[in-house]
């Protein structure tokens, strides 16, 4: 296996074990059903990842990243405090019952939420092969214009993935207080979304013109 290839698996391995573990220690209990069914539905989506991406793409989001764009390193690195900041306040919601219990029924409608999230974002990566971890132009690789797929409609479907992940991995746990900290991630990838699109339209040759079929960077009819 490719070196590239295995240190991505390590990472995504390494990234759920963490989240996991800071769900059910803030928790301070294994007795979670909800909080099972989460790491169930992750392990399936990584699963259905391994299988359906192009092994190009999953070596070049193992690779070291060069010619990243600064402002990328710094709103990856803040966002890493909302992301897991998810998991810090659904799990203390968890120990100390700050939110009110709810039926089963928004459990599995936020839990189905986050797996069509998950897909959606897979689905983005299936259709661009230069879908990477960091904000950077692939000029080594011949960086294109992805169009197939979500980019039809939406000029950053990704992002849209992770953002309806974001919003429901609390409800999905039962954490509505969760929900304070998932739409500060949310506003962070609006910003990265937001500057993205402004480096592509001045630096890939071809994403204006294909901004200009594709309206919308993350919801159709409104942004």
């Amino acid at each position: 296996m490719n070196k590239n290839i295995a240190k991505r698996i390590m990472q995504v391995i390494l990234t759920l074990a963490i989240q996991m573990a800071i769900l059910f220690l803030c928790a301070w209990t294994l007795g979670w059903t909800w909080a099972w069914v989460l790491l169930a539905v992750n392990v399936l989506i990584l699963a259905i990842n391994f299988i359906v991406l192009p092994k190009e793409l999953i070596e070049e989001r193992g690779r070291k990243k060069e010619n990243v764009k600064k402002w990328d390193r710094v709103l990856t690195t803040v966002s890493i405090i909302p992301i897991l900041g998810i998991y810090v306040v659904s799990g203390l919601d968890h120990r100390f019952f700050w939110s009110p219990q709810y039926g089963d029924s928004i459990h599995l409608a936020a839990m189905l939420f986050y797996f069509l999230g998950s897909l959606f974002f897979t689905w983005s990566m299936v259709n661009n092969r230069f879908f990477s971890t960091m904000v950077r132009l692939q000029a080594e690789r011949g960086h294109t214009v992805a169009t197939g797929g979500p980019y039809r409609f939406v000029r950053h479907p990704g992002y849209l993935g992770f953002c309806v992940t974001f919003i429901a991995t609390p409800l999905a746990v039962g954490s509505l207080y969760g929900l304070a900290v998932s739409a500060a991630a949310v506003a962070l990838f609006i910003a990265r979304t937001a500057l993205e699109d402004r480096t592509l339209r001045a630096e890939l040759p071809g994403y204006a013109e294909y901004a200009e079929k594709v309206r919308y960077r993350l919801l159709p009819g409104i942004w």
